[in-house]
């Protein structure tokens, strides 16, 4: 019987629809054996609940919180968009989102946010933080008073959240790496990694996964050690600009992290050849440098899918069922597919 409801359930079991309903809702007031029967009722028909239309019969609202980056910041401005865009969306299906800010890369602060939520204040938290013990502790804290906690395009506080939602970053540091290898051919070079802090996880696993494709045997590449700017266009501008200065064979530039605007700068003023850029999150200033060949390839996460994905996972974690990790696969932006 293809989705059978909750009336065929009733049928077999040989009871009324409300005597099912209230079994099924464990609402009291039915006798054993009816009990049994819907029972197993339900199990040889293989009813499985329509968790949606119940919380729509019962009036289920939910409370969603997110804790995101402030400041100058483009990709996170993007999300930020993104999040706010889904607030009138969901209000139909009785969902509630607030955006909290928080500093950017400092999971202590966001630790401290954290640690001020009350149990029953909201349904579900989503927050982009760095490893640290601090986080771990709130997160764990968070978790225990019965309130999830989704980490957003950075992992952290793994053996604490209940679910990750973003692209593999390995596996995007990998994507990075093989078209730095493609721009060179089987030719020598010398990449450059720019990051904003080894203790994002995020920004690790992309440079682990760069590493492991330019280690790779064919070509000369050599990888330099990371520049670390902490995501701040003033430590990029001065950083880049003395190592662009100190060692003219540069041949490829990978931006793990952001300050973007600062490096499109720098790369404006270079007169002859530029490196290679690879850099990630399309933004109108990402967008505008692929158009005027000032960087050759963005690798973006679709923030708009990435957050309704993280809304969706957050009802189902809320409702207390079982969560498929949901995909997020990044697309790579050349100046011929940008979109319209």
């Amino acid at each position: 019987m293809p989705n059978p409801t909750l009336h065929d359930v009733a049928r077999a079991a040989g009871v009324s629809y409300s005597t099912a309903d209230r079994v099924l809702n464990r609402r009291g007031g039915v006798a054993e054996k009816s009990i049994l029967r819907v029972q197993r009722a339900i199990e040889e028909l293989g009813y499985q609940r329509d968790i949606h239309a119940a919380n729509l019969s019962r009036r289920r609202s939910y409370d969603f919180r997110f804790y995101l980056p402030f400041g100058d910041h483009g990709f996170f401005s993007v999300l930020r968009r993104a999040v706010e865009g889904q607030i009138q969306q969901r209000l139909a299906e009785r969902v509630q989102i607030t955006v909290h800010d928080v500093p950017p890369l400092d999971a202590d602060a966001l630790a401290a946010e954290l640690s001020r939520i009350g149990a029953g204040e909201c349904d579900c938290v989503g927050i982009i933080g760095s490893d640290s013990a601090a986080l771990t502790l709130a997160v764990e804290r968070l978790e225990g008073i019965g309130i999830p906690v989704v980490t957003l395009v950075s992992d952290a506080a793994i053996d604490a959240r209940s679910l990750y939602v973003g692209i593999d970053n390995v596996a995007a540091g990998r994507t990075a790496g093989r078209l730095l290898r493609f721009a060179h051919g089987r030719g020598s070079g010398r990449v450059l990694p720019i990051l904003g802090k080894l203790d994002s996880r995020d920004h690790r696993d992309r440079l682990s996964g760069a590493r492991e494709v330019l280690a790779e045997p064919g070509g000369d590449l050599h990888l330099l050690s990371p520049l670390e700017v902490l995501d701040r266009p003033e430590a990029m501008r001065e950083k880049l600009a003395a190592a662009l200065a100190s060692d003219p064979q540069i041949t490829g530039i990978y931006s793990i992290g952001a300050g973007n605007r600062a490096l499109i700068q720098i790369l404006r003023q270079i007169t002859g050849p530029r490196p290679f850029v690879v850099l990630h999150e399309l933004t109108a200033h990402s967008r505008a440098a692929l158009e005027a060949d000032l960087i050759d390839a963005v690798i973006d996460q679709k923030p708009d899918q990435e957050i309704a994905l993280a809304i969706q996972a957050m009802k189902t974690i809320a409702d207390q069922l079982p969560v498929v990790h949901p995909e997020v696969n990044p697309t790579i932006f050349l100046r011929d597919n940008l979109p319209a």
